[in-house]
């Protein structure tokens, strides 16, 4: 099994960090393979360099397809996810998405604690966005960036330990989200003291993307992560441009003949094979 994992900074030592919190994590067998933004911030804390790591994102999915399983977009907040999805032929997990799907499973509410205060809205649109909002009880950052944290994580470890309690204590959350790549392998070091469960974002996305691999899902070839129509673009780098041009990003497994057809024979067909059982 291969996952690939997508960091839609321009951070390579970001990418090693979370790609060694991800190979810890997964089972044994299944392979992580990463691959940094080829354009955009070098780490992501504002809106602006979010819209861009969506873009970086696609494009970085466009030169490594095919040879995958399952795809992690390894940055919290998601930049991009419902369009990879759209495009991908195989399933695609976002850090964020998983991580709070994962602390529904442990907790009432929970909390999420993430490095540099403009996050903190940006979070908060996209827990109600998934329609979780009621189930939220905070977003919490503490004063370094992500950035600042991933390069000496020891000067922080205090104050996150602290906003964790007091998420707990004052907010009433049942568990804690650490969100962000620079906090990636955090949660360990943390746990002892935290009297909930803290939460990997970067170990819930990895071990999802695993397990939804195992699944086997077939691609969508009706609703909204179908394949789209095939639209000419400019601008864009080669492999994206062909993509949009073919209506996805990856071709499935060669001898499935129902995507090579339009979406009225898939249709047709499927019909015909519903009539045989």
């Amino acid at each position: 099994m291969r996952l690939l994992m997508i960091n839609p900074n321009t951070s390579p030592a970001i990418t090693t960090k979370m790609l060694a919190v991800a190979r810890a994590a997964v089972p044994p067998g299944v392979k992580v393979v990463g691959v940094a933004g080829r354009f955009g911030a070098r780490y992501i804390s504002s809106r602006a360099a979010a819209a861009i790591a969506a873009h970086a994102a696609l494009d970085a999915l466009a030169r490594h397809r095919g040879a995958y399983d399952a795809v992690v977009l390894a940055c919290f907040g998601d930049p991009g996810l419902a369009a990879l999805r759209e495009l991908a032929a195989k399933p695609v997990v976002g850090m964020a998405e998983a991580s709070i799907l994962s602390a529904c499973l442990l907790g009432g509410r929970f909390a999420i604690v993430t490095g540099g205060a403009r996050w903190v809205p940006m979070l908060e649109e996209f827990v109600a966005a998934q329609g979780l909002g009621e189930r939220l009880a905070s977003v919490r950052a503490v004063s370094r960036t992500g950035a600042a944290i991933a390069a000496n994580p020891a000067a922080v470890l205090r104050e996150l330990a602290a906003t964790c309690l007091a998420a707990v204590e004052e907010d009433g959350a049942e568990a804690v989200i650490l969100g962000g790549a620079g906090l990636a392998g955090l949660a360990r070091r943390l746990q002892p003291l935290v009297p909930v469960p803290l939460i990997d974002s970067v170990v819930a996305a990895a071990q999802q993307a695993a397990a939804l691999a195992a699944f086997g899902p077939e691609k969508a070839l009706r609703g909204s992560f179908a394949p789209a129509e095939p639209v000419a673009a400019s601008g864009l780098s080669p492999a994206l441009r062909n993509a949009l041009r073919h209506g996805r990003l990856a071709l499935p497994e060669k001898g499935n003949s129902a995507t090579k057809t339009s979406r009225e024979l898939v249709s047709r067909h499927i019909r015909a094979r519903i009539a045989l059982l």
